[in-house]
This record gives C-alpha cells, structure tokens and sequence, in this order.
C-alpha cells in the first residue's frame, strides 16, 4: 500500500467512528413559563409601575427572540381563567386562542378551570388545539414531546413519571409544593403565590408562575448527555409599554373588548331611589376644589378608559369612577 492509500484508509477510518458520549456536548433548554395568569389578558396601563405582562406583548417577544431562545418549551401551569361568567367566558375564549397563536407545548386545567362548564372548555380546547393536560376526561394527564434532542414529559399526575425524560408537574398546590416530589425535575406552580426566586428541594427546581401575568418566567436549563440538569439561570420577563405587541394577539385582546362591550347594557335606575349625585352637584358648594380636582388625572379617568377600548368593561370602570355596582352608583348588566 502506497502513501497516499494509508492516508485516505486513515481518513475513512476516522469518519465511520461513532461519535462517544465524551465528544457530545451538553445541551441549552430554556422554558417560558407562565400560571395564574386569572384571566388577566393584558395590564390595565394606569401607572407605568405596574404596566407589564400580557399575552400580546409575550407574543410579540417570543416572535422577537424565539430563535435566540431555541430550543425552548412555552408552559402554562393553569389557573388561566378567572370565574365563569359571561365575560370569564369571553375572557378564557380570548386566553385559548391567544395560546395558540403562540404555540403553547402545554397547558394545564387546574382549579379555576374546573370551574367552568367541562363541555365549554373542552370545545374551546379542541377548536384551538391546544394541548391540555388534567386529571379529568376527556384530557390527557401528560403531554410528551422531544425538544433539542431532549424527551420532555409534563404532567398534572405526581405518578406520571417517566425515568427517560425531563420531568415538569404543574401544580397549584401551595409552596414548597407537593411531598414527595423528588423524582420530578421541575415543579411549575401556579397558587398564585409570589415567589422570587426558584427553590430547590428534594432535587427538584421549584418555580411559580407570577399573578395575572405581569412578569412571565424564562428558566435556563443546562442538561448534560445523561440527561440530568447541572445548572440552571432564571429571570423574570419584564416586558412592558416599550415591548413591540405581536398583531395577531392585539386584534384578539381588540375583538375581546368589543365583545365586552356588546355583552354589558345600562341597568337603569338604581333601586330605592337613592343615587350618587355626581361632581355636577359637588361642584355647587365646593367650586374651588372641583376646579383643582379638574386638573388631575383623576378627572379624565373615565374618558381614557373610553380612549383605550374599555368603557365597558366592568372589570376597569370599577377603578375609574365611584360608586359602580355599589346601591345607587353606576350598573351594568349582562344581556
């Protein structure tokens, strides 16, 4: 055998060698989380301390940055509704679809959803494919996926465990959540508890969703070729007034509110005769404070509700007048 032929027989030599696990690298496997978000689908905007969150402005951040963040896993670990009633309806309707513009890997049906109609949620659930998990029919109790050459199992069921996966339970059990729970990698809570920063027991990772969505979850998670987490970054989403919106999301928040709007009617007078006289009457005695109140913010705080959309939605005019739905003040009723 001449040179050159025991240097291309070397070169064939060293590409039929089957990479060894030495040579794999570990991996990046980061998950958007959100829970509890209680129906809220967007931040009320009255103080920019509190304008943050949202379902329209998560989509317009995932579109932004999903490929950096790739491979990722995007989770809801339930209590995404409010209560069931016809605006809660509008409001989980509105919820769903959202979820599914964003693709959505999971979904849990926790407590606040069991409180709907089983028939409403599912059709919802089915129209928009979403890929629910609960303990109830006719839902799966686990989701299973592979993402970035990873096995990921989630579920609602603490006996669905899986030895060849990553292993996430949602839970709305309250902090430090389920006993017992070592098995599972990660524990995504949604109780509606505030909890800063993830803790870590019996080995699992422990994260809790942040209320009404005002600060969605990003956990950074470093997964070596064994498949065990060696370590992990969180940080909270802060995603406010100067994050683009996705459109798609808006034009369903905007359909949302003119649904709102048509579902709600004026009750007419309130009972027994009694009413708030309103800053018309105020004004008679005390002029010189009436003319300074005008000057606030306070005194247009209805008009910016009619500005943004929202002149009928009971849930804002509530903070934006006195006296609604209180024995003579302001009443709207459902059709």
């Amino acid at each position: 055998m001449n040179k050159t032929n025991i240097i291309l027989a070397g070169l064939v030599l060293l590409i039929s060698v089957p990479l060894t696990g030495a040579c794999l690298q570990a991996e990046t496997l980061n998950i958007i989380y959100t829970g509890n978000m209680n129906g809220k689908l967007e931040p009320c905007g009255c103080s920019p301390k509190t304008d943050y969150g949202g379902v329209a402005r998560l989509a317009g951040y995932i579109s932004r940055y999903g490929g950096e963040l790739s491979p990722y896993l995007l989770i809801d670990a339930g209590n995404f509704t409010s209560q069931d009633t016809p605006q809660g309806r509008l409001q989980a309707e509105a919820m769903l679809k959202s979820f599914s513009i964003m693709k959505y890997d999971a979904v849990a049906l926790l407590r606040n959803e069991k409180a709907f109609a089983e028939d409403f949620l599912s059709s919802l659930i089915r129209k928009y494919n979403i890929p629910a998990v609960s303990d109830s029919p006719p839902h799966p109790r686990t989701v299973t996926l592979r993402r970035g050459g990873i096995n990921v199992n989630i579920s609602i069921s603490a006996v669905d465990y899986r030895k060849d996966a990553l292993n996430i339970f949602l839970t709305d059990t309250p902090l430090p959540g389920p006993a017992g729970m070592g098995e599972w990698d990660i524990i995504i809570n949604s109780s509606g508890e505030i909890q800063e920063e993830p803790l870590k027991v019996n080995g699992a990772i422990i994260v809790s969703g942040y209320p009404e969505g005002k600060r969605p979850g990003l956990l950074r998670l470093e997964i070596d070729t064994k498949g065990d987490i060696t370590g992990f970054r969180h940080e909270w989403l802060r995603l406010g007034s100067n994050t683009e919106e996705d459109a798609d999301v808006r034009n369903v928040l905007d359909d949302y509110d003119s649904r709102v709007a048509g579902l709600l009617k004026e009750s007419g007078e309130p009972p027994g005769g009694t009413t708030y006289l309103g800053v018309e009457k105020c004004a008679e005695c005390h002029q010189p404070f009436v003319e300074s109140w005008q000057k606030t913010r306070h005194a247009k705080a209805f008009a910016s509700l009619q500005q943004a959309g929202k002149g009928a939605d009971p849930e804002c005019i509530v903070c934006h007048t006195v006296g609604f739905g209180k024995e003579g003040g302001r009443r709207l009723l459902y059709d």
